[in-house]
């Protein structure tokens, strides 16, 4: 979500009915639940935003709102762990984001309002009945589309034309569990046999997998990389970007961090935007709004970068229509 889209979703919310401009005067409880470690500044940065994003809307910690954070350090027992413990404290609301955590909310309760960001296909793993009425107490904004895998190939091999081998990077546990990266897939190998480019399959769990999966993948020429949004690869996107600079390969992201940080090339959505859209609905919800009735929302449109300095290192020359579309270079 854009800060246009954004302030627009606040203007609706705010013209919703009378006195919603002023919050009340009790504390609420809110709940969050971050899926990376309390330590990267990428997940800080997300809870900013959305703290911001409520003192915009009128709710200031230590006067008339509670909110406790818990982070689960992509580790799924972690994620049941805090998801216990947050229930445990009766909120009013909870934000999660990434489906193990908004997995482990629904099994501690049913009731509890939950607003999730960062997950994909919410219908299709039967955690709201539809976009429009979710009917349960489930809401919150997308990510990305399944159908997203193929257009990150696309974009890849618009940038690399000469890759004939593209490496699929995901976590087998969570892509087994119909979660995170492995939702891609389908798109993934479906545009690649149109490409005919060879799609290699990279199950990697921890840096050390990341490692060696990147290490053999690189032994046969004509390579590249891409990386879906997945949990682990947030939290080893060190070793990856170190990985495919040292063995030459290609790349793209799904978050701009990824490029901020050295990698080539990412395609997606903002998290820090999202977060903020997801204080909205928090803000609705804490004045009466039910979940259940609020219409889950899609990104309508996405930020490319461009890393113009690992581009030279890995001898390759963007495309000018390529160069002409990316909503930011970093040189």
């Amino acid at each position: 979500m854009r800060r246009r889209e954004f302030l627009a979703l606040l203007a609706g919310l705010a013209a919703a009915g009378p006195g919603r401009a002023q919050s009340p005067d009790r504390t609420r409880r809110v709940g969050v639940i971050i899926g990376i470690a309390e330590s990267d500044p990428e997940g800080r940065r997300r809870l900013t935003a959305f703290r911001e994003a409520l003192k915009a809307l009128g709710w200031a910690e230590g006067r008339n709102l509670d909110i406790t954070v818990r982070w689960a350090a992509g580790d799924a027992a972690r994620a049941q762990a805090v998801a216990r413990d947050l229930i445990q404290m009766g909120p009013e609301v909870v934000l999660a984001s990434s489906g193990p955590a908004v997995a482990a909310l629904q099994g501690e309760s049913s009731r509890v309002p939950v607003v999730f960001v960062q997950l994909v296909d919410p219908v299709g793993r039967g955690l709201v009945d539809s976009l429009a009425r979710p009917g349960r107490n489930l809401t919150g904004l997308t990510n990305f589309e399944p159908t997203m895998g193929g257009k990150w190939l696309q974009l890849l091999k618009e940038l690399a034309p000469a890759t004939k081998r593209v490496g699929f990077l995901y976590n087998a546990e969570t892509a087994a569990r119909g979660a995170g990266s492995g939702v891609y897939v389908q798109s993934f190998e479906s545009f690649a046999a149109a490409l005919t480019v060879q799609a290699v399959m990279m199950p990697a769990r921890n840096a050390s997998e990341v490692r060696q999966a990147i290490e053999t993948f690189a032994r046969e020429p004509e390579g590249a990389l891409l990386v879906p949004p997945d949990i682990s690869n947030t939290i080893h996107r060190g070793a990856i970007i170190e990985g495919a600079a040292v063995h030459r390969l290609p790349a793209i992201f799904p978050y701009r961090y990824y490029v901020v940080d050295g990698g080539l090339m990412s395609y997606g959505v903002d998290p820090a935007h999202v977060y903020r859209g997801a204080a909205a609905y928090v803000d609705g919800i804490l004045r009466g709004e039910s979940a259940a009735e609020m219409p889950v929302q899609q990104p309508t449109s996405f930020e490319l970068l461009i890393n113009l300095k690992t581009a030279a290192a890995l001898g390759l020359t963007i495309p000018p229509t390529l160069l002409a579309r990316a909503d930011e270079v970093i040189e």
